[in-house]
């Protein structure tokens, strides 16, 4: 069964939960059957638009659990599985299906980060997902950060095998590289018998979080306020952003940029949502510049949700009327029979390494992005364990690793390889080098600076602990009582002393701005290890392995 909201309100649908803005005259309503409504007095005399979009999918073409990990055969078997490829290409099908045979003018979008997560990226360096995605029929996507974890070269080979434009305005690519003909500044595109234009931002944080080489990011705003200019030089007045910035960053160009009809948003993950408690609102509604209303969507990640909006222009290019709300993918949508024997042809080759056992654990290991970049979490005890008892070396007594690494958790039962790596899919090595306290705790407050962004880089750490107080503004001393483990027990942190660490090669080398690492660390040396391998032998030698807080982290 497929259950998507009704282009219309239900006759007699009375909302149990209510929710209106005014916005340069426009009455927003969010029912309690969860389907987001926004008219204005002009509605009902503009062009009209479906916006299907999905964003930071990170290889997910299986099934998933609860956990956003590959779903098992009992679970899939018991109907608890969400998403995958070939479920939400089914859906996708469906939905364009029925809009189409209503006469309704459909796009379909995805805003970055189809890269990276799974044994499938692993494998293929993203042709799997580019070729899932040519399958499904795209209209249009852009770059995510996590694209570039390979290199420009690799990513060149990924886009050649796509059937659909990027556009990633802001990204600036060398004159003669091989990613150039790929990545478009600008998109217009014919939809309805009305020109549409399509823009395309990728996080400039990506010089940081992965790896571009000579590729360049310009600051989003100025380009934007540029190329929407342009376009309406052009008579193109409708104008959509996919956007790999973050919610936050998302809502200050909507009020920052004149002439944007909509952004559809990636990168934080974010479920925008009307019918999950404690969401942000589908869509999230600010005001421009010029005070009219522009829309955000977002569809959380993992092909979990499938963003679902239909829209309604005036002239000018100003949302007037909208109706949509994020669809959950749950077991009740059925799943393309061509994708999934796609897909299931794709894992052949990695099936017997991903079955491989490695140990059993005894509970749960939380490993959630809303754990591991916030707090002390399971996971994050469990790995930065393993980096230190890798090296095992006494001198080396200290180990840091960022959260955003971590990437699901672990139901309890038989580990495999594969669900380790869906744990830490970066392939990062391990690094020891010797750092001054004082550098140490620059890199803790560096780490909990932007936990209400979620951003990545939140430490996770063994060997130490410190107090955390989140009500002290970024960088003004949030934390406090730093302390090392020391065979006498544990001791005040010295800033003169110096202390031998292990963190991963990325942050080693600035990654995720530890650029006081990159900069104060001496004695570096890049082992080789890799984390999931340690992780894996910690595990192994742990079974059955019970995950706990021990307070390393008190707030």
């Amino acid at each position: 069964m497929t259950r998507f909201p009704s282009a219309a309100p239900q006759p007699g649908s009375a909302p149990s939960r209510r929710r209106f803005l005014q916005i340069a005259g426009t009455t927003m309503l969010v029912s309690g059957a969860g389907v987001f409504s926004m008219t204005s007095a002009r509605a009902g005399t503009g062009a009209r638009l479906h916006v299907l979009h999905i964003n930071d999918m990170h290889s997910r073409l299986e099934e998933i659990s609860g956990s956003d990990a590959t779903c098992s055969p009992t679970a899939s078997a018991e109907g608890s599985c969400f998403g995958g490829a070939a479920r939400l290409a089914q859906a996708i099908r469906d939905r364009r299906g029925a809009l189409a045979s209503d006469g309704m003018p459909v796009l379909t979008l995805d805003a970055g980060d189809q890269s990276q997560g799974t044994l499938f990226y692993t494998t293929y360096r993203g042709k799997a997902e580019i070729e899932i995605m040519n399958m499904i029929g795209f209209d249009a996507m852009t770059l995510g950060n996590h694209e570039f974890n390979n290199g420009p070269d690799s990513l060149a080979e990924m886009l050649a095998g796509a059937d659909f434009p990027v556009v990633a305005g802001n990204v600036i690519v060398p004159e003669g590289h091989a990613l150039a003909p790929f990545v478009r500044d600008q998109l217009i595109l014919e939809r309805g018998g009305e020109r549409l234009g399509l823009l395309g931002i990728t996080t400039p944080d990506t010089v940081f979080l992965s790896s571009p080489g000579p590729v360049g990011f310009a600051d989003e705003i100025a380009h934007l306020n540029e190329a929407v200019a342009r376009l309406k030089g052009d008579g193109v007045h409708r104008i959509i952003l996919l956007s790999h910035v973050g919610f936050r960053r998302d809502q200050e160009i909507a009020a920052r940029v004149k002439g944007l009809s909509l952004i559809i948003g990636g990168h934080s993950h974010t479920l925008l949502s009307n019918t999950v408690e404690g969401a942000p609102a589908y869509a999230t509604m600010v005001a421009a510049p010029d005070g009219r209303p522009v829309p955000i969507v977002q569809a959380y990640a993992f092909s979990r949700y499938l963003g679902d909006l239909a829209l309604e222009f005036d002239e000018a290019g100003a949302v007037i009327a909208a109706e949509g709300d994020t669809i959950l993918l749950d077991a009740t949508f059925p799943e393309a029979g061509d994708v999934a024997a796609r897909v299931a042809a794709l894992a052949g080759p990695i099936e017997d390494l991903k079955r491989t056992e490695i140990a059993e654990i005894a509970a749960p290991i939380d490993g959630s992005r809303e754990s591991c970049r916030a707090m002390e979490c399971e996971m994050g005890n469990a790995v930065a364990d393993a980096m230190l008892a890798r090296i095992g070396d006494p001198s080396v007594s200290i180990a840091l690793t960022n959260g955003g690494g971590l990437r699901a958790s672990l139901e309890a039962g038989t580990v495999t390889v594969g669900d380790v790596l869906t744990v830490l899919p970066f392939q990062n090595t391990l690094v020891t080098m010797q750092v001054p306290g004082a550098a140490l705790v620059v890199a803790l407050e560096h780490g909990v600076n932007a936990i209400e962004e979620g951003a990545g880089r939140f430490p996770q750490i063994a060997g130490m602990r410190f107090r955390l107080d989140t009500s002290v503004a970024p960088d003004a001393g949030r934390v406090s009582e730093v302390e090392v483990a020391t065979e006498g027990g544990w001791q005040a942190l010295d800033p003169d002393g110096i202390y031998g660490i292990v963190t991963n090669n990325f942050m080693a080398r600035g990654g995720d701005g530890y650029a006081m690492l990159a900069s104060d660390g001496h004695a570096v040396y890049d082992t080789a290890i890799d984390m999931a391998d340690a992780l894996a032998e910690y595990l192994a030698a742990n079974a059955p392995f019970t995950p706990a807080i021990e307070g390393r982290i008190r707030q």
